[in-house]
């Protein structure tokens, strides 16, 4: 008591900003790496550099405190390209903190898209053709969209069933919409980083994950074995939907304002916990 007491009688006020400047980064950096691998290799590092200034503080260690000093820069760089992935998703969050939405004041006009997208992938489902539909939100996906075939076509219900037509040139890839326009089809998306535990989602819904990984987008996916809708968002994933149930989640997720959010998370919750016991009864089996 007496030393904490003599610690907080030597703070002043500059002091005080300097330890919560110090915070702040600190909190800064894990709200950004949250939910990804980078937390359990931050935690390492942390364990790591703890570790080797206990040991270099001992007096005497003039060759180990050299190597330390030695070694500190390349080890910062080894860590920067190990989280390589993890920080470039950071950096991309950060850049998209207070965005404005492309769809502010089209309300109208996104309603028409999101029902059009939904009626598409409900008659998808229903005839069991597989198709991944990836929309394009504040990160740009121009990378991804010059890997494919150009379309620029409004965004339609018929033309999505057309594109998903098996046997078509254009149905084995993705289709990026971007506002109300089809800009591309055909499109090569990366792979899931994580794992995804059902055995039974294939390589579409990995794309769609994987995609949803690298930037906000946000994919749907019709499975040709089992006619299942699903919905990736930032890493995750949401299945057994139908044409109401997507129409809410885009809507929420798409509109400005935000309306329908919390009952869209309840709902993405439920899918989850579902797909989640289903998991495990499938284990147990």
């Amino acid at each position: 008591m007496a030393n904490l007491i003599w610690i907080l009688s030597k703070l002043d006020l500059i002091s005080l900003i300097d330890i919560l400047l110090v915070a702040a980064v600190i909190y800064l950096v894990l709200w950004l790496v949250r939910g990804t691998q980078a937390v359990q290799v931050l935690r390492g590092v942390i364990l790591l550099a703890l570790i080797v200034a206990f040991v270099g503080s001992f007096a005497g260690l003039t060759a180990f405190n050299w190597l330390l000093r030695s070694v500190g820069q390349a080890l910062a760089v080894v860590v920067a390209v190990i989280l390589q992935p993890e920080l470039r998703r950071a950096l991309d969050r950060l850049g998209r903190a207070g965005g404005i939405s492309i769809w502010s004041g089209k309300e109208a006009q996104l309603d028409r898209v999101i029902s059009e997208i939904a009626t598409g992938v409900q008659r998808l489902a229903n005839r069991r053709h597989g198709a991944l539909i990836v929309i394009e939100r504040e990160t740009g996906l121009q990378d991804h969209i010059e890997t494919g075939i150009e379309i620029d076509s409004e965004v339609g219900s018929e033309l999505l069933q057309t594109i998903f037509f098996p046997g078509t040139t254009l149905h084995d890839g993705a289709v990026i919409i971007r506002g109300d326009r089809i800009v591309a089809a055909a499109c090569v998306l990366p792979m899931a980083e994580t794992i995804i535990s059902d055995r039974n989602l294939g390589t579409r819904h990995r794309a769609a994950v994987g995609i949803t990984e690298q930037s906000d987008a946000i994919s749907i996916m019709v499975s040709e074995e089992t006619g299942i809708i699903s919905m990736a968002r930032n890493g995750r994933i949401v299945r057994h939907l139908d044409e109401h149930r997507l129409t809410t989640l885009l809507e929420a997720l798409l509109k400005p304002e935000g309306i329908g959010r919390r009952r869209t998370r309840r709902l993405g919750r439920r899918s989850e916990e579902r797909e989640g016991a289903a998991t495990n009864r499938a284990k147990v089996m």
